[in-house]
C-alpha cells in the first residue's frame, strides 16, 4: 500500500488564514512576492536567485491583491503571516494600504505586507510563504525560496578587504592603459599595470535583477551584497511603491562584517560620492539618483555601516539649502513615519536612522561633529596627521572630481580650459589624485583594529567612456591602477590584506581597432581636409600597420602628451553618434551634474559628442545606440586578486558570487581544488 504523504500542521494563526470562508467570490492573488524566487515566479525550485550568509538579514515582502470581481471590488487585505519553513516568522508583518503612495498597475486596495530584518542560520535552501485573507475571509498562500550558504572553517583569516572598483573598465580599457603606460618592445609589454601583476584573474557576469545590461548601481551592490538588485537600484529588492527608501532591504557587506566582526568601512570615489557605485556599499534605495537622502544616510547610518573613510566629489549635497552651489533638496530626501509600520520598522528592526526632511543641514559640520576630520583640497588631505585620525571626510569638487587628464594639466600648468586651466575653469584647482587618496584612507583606515573593507573606485573611466572621450578615458585608467599598485603595495605589507581588481560592467563596447599610419602633424591635416576618405582610410591602420604605439611617460606617470605619432585608435561598439577625429579633445565634455554647469566658463563647454567634435574632421561614425552617449554593454569584465583568499577567484563566477568568496576570507582561507573537488581549508 502505497503510503500517504506527511501532512504538517499548520501553528493556529496560520491555520485561521486558511480555514473555511465565503466562497462567493475569488480569491486574492499575490503578484509579487521578496525575495525573488523563481518558485514563485514560475513554480520551478531551481535556479534559486536568493542567497544570503548564515544570518544576514534581509526583507520579507509581498503584494497582495484583492478579489476584484463582481461586487468584491470593496474587498481589502485584514491578515498576513509569513513563515519559513512552515514556521511563522515571529515579528511585526507591517500591512501598507496601497490606496496611495503605490505604482499606477497595483490596485488601491491592495496591499503590501512587509516583515524586516529577517535572518536564517542553517545553511541550505528554504522555503517561504506569504498567507493573506482579504475581507471576506477568502485566503492565498504563495511560496517562494532563498538558499543560505555555508562559510566553511578555513586556514589564515582575511582581516582587510579593498575593492578596487573601475567602473566601465572592460578588457579594453586595461589593455589601452597597458599600452599607453606601459609600451611595447617587439610584442612584449616593457612595464605592465599594477593589475597585470596579480596572480590570479577571472572573468565576471555582470547582468542585473532586470536586464543582461546592468547600470552602476546593482552592478556594484551584487558583489556587496551577495543578491540581484534592479537598475537604478541599491541595497534594496523592487516594491510596487514610489518611495526610493522604504523597499525591502539586503544586508550589505559593510554591515554584516562591522556587525559581525567590528570591521570599518571606507569609501573613496573620483565621482560625486552620492553616486551608485559609492553609494552601493553602504545605502539603501530605490533611486539612485536621491542624492539628500544618500549622502544623509551615510552619516546617519554609520554605526551600521561602521563607515569611517569618505571621499570624493559631492560637496553640492552636504551644504545648506540656498548656499551657493547646494543641490539639497525635499524630493530626494527621506523621512520614516513613527507612526507607519511600513517604514518604522526600518527604524526599529535594522536600527536605522528615521530621516527627516532638512534641506538646511549643514552636513560637513555634522560629520565633523561626529568627529570626522574634513579636508577640502588636496593641501588639506596632505596635512592630514593619519596617525591620529580614525575618520576622514574628503569632499574636493561640487559634484565629480575633474578628470586625471584634466588636473595633471592643471598640475603642469597647462591653460587647456576656457578661461584658464579645465579645473580652474570647474573651481577646484587643487584636486588630489585618486591614489593619493587610496593612499590616505589606507593609512586612516590601519588605525582600526578589528580591520576594514575600503572600496576605491575609478569613476570617470566610464563617465568618459560614455562621452566617447579616449584619451579621458585612457588616463583615467591610468589613475586607477596608480591606486591598484597602492593598495598592492599596502597588502604586500599587511599580509592579512585581500586586493580585488573588477569592473561593475563594460562601457561603451570599446574596441582597440589599431594604430594611426600617420604623424601627429599629418593627422592634423587629414583633419582639416576632412570627411570618411581622410580621416578613416588614410588613417586607421589595422593588423600589422598599426605598430606599436610609443607614449613617452613623464616623471608625474602620466603621457606628456596623448597627442602622438602613430596613436592608439580606439572605436566603440555600443557608441552614439559622433564625430571622429582622432585627436585629445580640448575640454572635456560639460558634466551636466554641477551646480554651475549653465553659467560660464563651464556653459561653454561641449554638451555631447555630436557637438564637441563636430568642427573637427568633419568625419560622422554612426553609432548603434541612440541618443548622445555610448552605453554599457552585457560583456563580461575581468577580476584580478592578490593576497590570501585570491584563489578562489578564477573561472566564470556570477558578480554575487564575490560577495560570499570575500566574506568567506574573513572567515579563513578556503583553498579551492581545481579538479571540482570540494574546497578545503587551508592556508594559501
Amino acid at each position: 500500500m502505497k503510503p500517504s504523504p506527511r501532512v504538517h500542521p499548520l501553528p493556529l494563526l496560520v491555520a485561521a488564514l486558511l480555514g473555511a470562508s465565503a466562497t462567493a467570490h475569488a480569491a486574492p492573488s499575490v503578484s509579487r512576492l521578496t525575495p525573488p524566487s523563481e518558485l514563485f515566479s514560475s513554480q520551478r525550485a531551481a535556479p534559486v536567485i536568493a542567497r544570503f550568509l548564515p544570518s544576514q538579514r534581509f526583507d520579507l515582502q509581498a503584494t497582495v491583491r484583492p478579489d476584484s470581481s463582481g461586487q468584491a471590488t470593496t474587498q481589502s487585505i485584514t491578515q498576513a503571516q509569513f513563515l519559513i519553513d512552515g514556521k511563522p516568522v515571529a515579528t511585526t508583518v507591517a500591512l501598507r494600504s496601497c490606496s496611495t503612495g503605490c505604482l499606477k498597475d497595483i490596485p488601491t486596495n491592495a496591499s503590501i505586507a512587509t516583515v524586516r530584518a529577517v535572518s536564517v542560520d542553517a545553511p541550505g535552501v528554504h522555503t517561504f510563504s506569504i498567507v493573506a485573507k482579504q475581507t471576506d475571509g477568502q485566503s492565498v498562500t504563495a511560496t517562494g525560496n532563498f538558499e543560505i550558504t555555508p562559510l566553511l572553517a578555513g586556514g589564515q583569516k582575511v582581516k582587510n578587504i579593498i575593492i578596487l572598483l573601475g567602473d566601465g573598465m572592460g578588457a579594453a580599457h586595461r589593455t589601452a592603459a597597458r599600452i599607453v603606460h606601459g609600451g611595447y618592445a617587439q610584442g612584449k609589454v616593457i612595464e605592465p599595470l599594477a593589475m597585470d601583476t596579480f596572480p590570479v584573474t577571472g572573468m565576471v557576469k555582470t547582468a542585473s535583477l532586470n536586464s543582461i545590461v546592468t547600470d552602476s548601481s546593482p552592478g556594484m551592490s551584487s558583489y556587496v551584497l551577495g543578491n540581484k538588485n534592479n537598475n537604478n537600484e541599491e541595497g534594496v529588492f523592487p516594491d510596487d511603491t514610489i518611495d526610493a527608501f522604504d523597499n525591502p532591504r539586503i544586508e550589505y557587506l559593510s554591515e554584516y562584517l562591522h556587525r559581525t566582526q567590528g570591521k570599518a568601512l571606507g569609501i573613496v570615489t573620483t565621482a560625486d560620492v552620492f553616486d551608485a557605485t559609492p553609494a552601493g556599499n553602504a545605502v539603501h534605495t530605490s533611486d539612485r539618483g536621491a542624492g539628500t537622502g544618500i549622502v544623509d544616510q551615510f552619516l546617519d547610518d554609520r554605526k551600521l555601516t561602521g563607515l569611517s573613510v569618505l571621499m570624493g566629489g559631492g560637496r553640492k549635497w552636504f551644504l545648506p539649502a540656498n548656499t551657493p552651489g547646494s543641490a539639497r533638496s525635499d524630493k530626494n530626501d527621506y523621512a520614516f513615519s513613527a507612526t507607519e509600520a511600513h517604514t518604522s520598522e526600518i527604524v526599529k528592526r535594522w536600527g536605522a536612522a528615521p530621516g527627516r526632511m532638512d534641506t538646511q543641514r549643514d552636513l560637513i559640520a555634522e560629520f565633523q561633529t561626529a568627529q570626522f576630520h574634513y579636508a577640502a583640497d588636496k593641501t588639506e588631505l596632505n596635512a592630514v596627521d593619519a596617525r591620529k585620525t580614525k575618520q576622514l571626510l574628503g569632499l574636493f569638487a561640487f559634484s565629480n572630481m575633474n578628470v586625471a587628464l584634466d588636473k595633471i594639466d592643471g598640475r603642469r600648468g597647462k591653460k587647456t580650459g576656457i578661461t584658464g586651466s579645465v579645473v580652474e575653469d570647474y573651481g577646484f584647482p587643487d584636486q588630489p589624485m585618486l591614489d593619493e587618496m587610496a593612499d590616505k584612507a589606507l593609512q586612516v583606515l590601519s588605525n582600526h583594529d578589528k580591520g576594514f573593507v575600503l572600496m576605491v573606485e575609478g569613476a570617470s573611466i566610464d563617465k568618459q567612456s560614455h562621452a566617447m572621450d579616449s584619451e579621458r578615458w585612457m588616463l583615467d585608467t591610468i589613475e586607477f591602477d596608480r591606486a591598484v599598485k597602492v593598495a598592492q603595495d599596502y597588502a604586500k605589507a599587511h599580509r592579512d590584506t585581500l586586493v580585488i581588481v573588477t569592473a561593475d560592467h563594460e562601457c561603451s563596447g570599446a574596441a582597440l581597432i589599431g594604430g594611426s599610419m600617420l604623424k601627429d602633424d599629418a593627422l592634423q591635416e587629414m583633419a582639416r581636409q576632412k570627411g570618411v576618405a581622410n580621416l578613416r582610410d588614410k588613417v586607421v591602420g589595422i593588423y600589422e600597420k598599426a605598430g606599436f604605439p610609443q607614449y613617452r611617460i613623464a616623471a608625474d606617470g602620466y603621457p606628456q602628451t596623448t597627442d602622438i605619432d602613430f596613436r592608439l585608435l580606439v572605436g566603440y561598439g555600443a557608441n552614439a553618434d559622433r564625430y571622429e577625429d582622432w585627436r585629445t579633445n580640448a575640454t572635456p565634455q560639460r558634466d551636466s551634474q554641477q551646480p554651475m554647469a549653465q553659467q560660464h566658463p563651464q556653459k561653454a563647454y561641449p554638451a555631447n559628442p555630436l557637438e564637441r567634435d563636430s568642427a573637427f574632421g568633419d568625419y560622422l561614425v554612426t553609432g548603434q545606440v541612440p541618443g548622445s552617449s555610448a552605453a554599457h554593454t552585457a560583456t563580461d569584465v575581468p577580476l584580478s586578486a592578490f593576497g590570501p583568499g585570491a584563489w578562489a577567484f578564477t573561472g566564470v563566477m556570477d558578480n554575487t558570487d564575490v560577495f560570499f568568496k570575500l566574506v568567506q576570507a574573513t572567515r579563513g582561507v578556503v583553498v579551492p581544488d581545481l579538479f571540482g573537488s570540494k574546497p578545503k581549508p587551508g592556508k594559501q
